[in-house]
Formats: C-alpha cells, sequence, structure tokens
C-alpha cells in the first residue's frame, strides 16, 4: 500500500532533505523511523526538497509499505523514532498513483525576516536578521512586478537541474508580523533557491539600495550575477502544499507558522 504523511521539522541541523552520505538529512531520519515499525527499508518522497537548514511546517511525502498498521499506529510508532526536531502530523493511506511531489497543484513558502537594531536569540535559526527598516511598501510595489509566468534565471540557484527556467508565481506578498515581516511565495513549483533570491532582491529594494523597478530589469536581464545576493537558508519554510480534494489528505494546519519574538502567519 502506499502512504502520504504531513511532516515538520527545524532544518537547522540537517545538511537538507535528501538522504546525504556524509551528513545528516530529514529524509535519512525519517526513512529510518518509518522502517523501524514497518519492519522492512522504506524510502521517502517529498513534495519539496529543502536546502540545508530550510525548515517546513507542511512537507508531505509519500511511502509504501506492505505492513498492517492502523493510521495511529504508524503516526505514533514513527515519531517515537524521530529526533526532537522532526515530528510527522498526520498519516494516511492514498491510492497507488498518488505522487507527493506530482500530484502537489502548488507549494507555499513563507520567508521570515526579523527587523531589530540587535540580533535575536531565540529565532536566530528560524529568520533571517535585518539590523536596519526596510520599506514595506516599495517592497510590494517591486513583489507586484514579479507575480506572473516570467523567465526567473535571474532568481535561479547555480545548481539548479530544472529544464526549463520559466515558472508561474501565483503569490508573491510582503506581509507584516511582530517583529520583522515575512515573504509568502505561491506557485506550482520552485527553481533552486528561487525564493532565498526572490527575498535577497525584494529586501534589497527594502533597504533603498534598488528601486522596485529594478525587479523588472532583471527579469529582462535573465542574468543572475546581475541580481543581490541570496538570503541565507533559515529564514524559509516551505508552509503549504496543495493537492487535489480526490486524495483526501489533511488540509494544511490552521495555525500557520509560528515564531519567538515573530507573531504568527498564515500561508
Amino acid at each position: 500500500m502506499r502512504f502520504a504523511a504531513g511532516l515538520e521539522y527545524d532544518g537547522t541541523g540537517y545538511a537538507g532533505w535528501q538522504v546525504q552520505s556524509h551528513a545528516p538529512s530529514v529524509q535519512g531520519a525519517l526513512n529510518a523511523a518509518i522502517a523501524a515499525v514497518a519492519d522492512h527499508p522504506v524510502s521517502t518522497l517529498a513534495a519539496g526538497r529543502t536546502d540545508a537548514g530550510v525548515h517546513a511546517t507542511a512537507q508531505v511525502v509519500h511511502f509504501d509499505s506492505h505492513a498492517v498498521r492502523s493510521d495511529r499506529s504508524w503516526l505514533l510508532g514513527i515519531n517515537s523514532n524521530l529526533p526532537d526536531d522532526m515530528v510527522v502530523r498526520w498519516v494516511c493511506p492514498v491510492p497507488d498513483h498518488f505522487h507527493a511531489r506530482h500530484a502537489a497543484r502548488s507549494r507555499t513558502y513563507c520567508y521570515f525576516i526579523a527587523l531589530a537594531p540587535v540580533r535575536p536569540a531565540l529565532a536566530r535559526h528560524r529568520a533571517w536578521w535585518v539590523r536596519e527598516p526596510l520599506d514595506t511598501r516599495a517592497m510590494r510595489a517591486a513583489a507586484a512586478l514579479l507575480v506572473g509566468e516570467h523567465d526567473f534565471s535571474s532568481f535561479r540557484g547555480a545548481g539548479c537541474q530544472a529544464k526549463s527556467p520559466v515558472r508561474r508565481l501565483d503569490v508573491l506578498d510582503v506581509r507584516p508580523v511582530d517583529g520583522g515581516l515575512c515573504l509568502v511565495a505561491r506557485a506550482t513549483g520552485f527553481l533552486h533557491h528561487m525564493v532565498r533570491n526572490l527575498a535577497g532582491a525584494l529586501a534589497a529594494v527594502g533597504r533603498g539600495e534598488r528601486e522596485p523597478a529594478s525587479v523588472s530589469s532583471l527579469l529582462a536581464a535573465r542574468d543572475r550575477r546581475l541580481a543581490p545576493p541570496t538570503a541565507p537558508p533559515q529564514g524559509l519554510y516551505l508552509a503549504a502544499v496543495d493537492y487535489p480534494p480526490e486524495y483526501g489528505l489533511p488540509a494544511t494546519p490552521g495555525d500557520g507558522v509560528r515564531l519567538p519574538g515573530l507573531g504568527i502567519i498564515t500561508p
């Protein structure tokens, strides 16, 4: 049978989602925990491959097993074998053709920026600290120019393996939260480092280093070398993955993303 599961994790201590031969990974820890319950090796596949230091509140995975367990037994058993910085929120059976990545209709990422004259302690691994104020109005004006279908080569990481740099960005919003800002980005799919590169560009606009219209010039240039630096990973969260209702997956938890000293954002 095939099963889907919803996963939350703090990515600080991991070299990203994908199994690594030289470093701990989210996938490696999850595979081992599920295998301990199933009594056979298990390989999971995720809706999105998060990078080192990136978090998730609503990652979705699927795995196959011939073990007969109740949904509750899967849930409690997997969590009892996971490290403290990772938890499965739900497990349910799905059709054999369900695919966590290919079946997703959209993915939503949240990127947190902590705004303070001194560095945060509790949120040091959970947000990007920017000491100077940012012009939210200018950032929103720039974000609006990036929404839609574009060639995002200027916002594409050097190691990106996607066949095409064209993506349709459905939402790019800049929202105030207690202690800072949250960028919310929604699309069917993203390029490698795309959200962090968008965050870096919008922060440059917010600082007054670039005009809002400069992002249109960056899109037209299709040259990553002309864009501002990539924002650091610790502010990024995979916050929601949307699937057709036919799969019957639990909805994204309504409490959204909550951070110490930075309030809450619901994607």
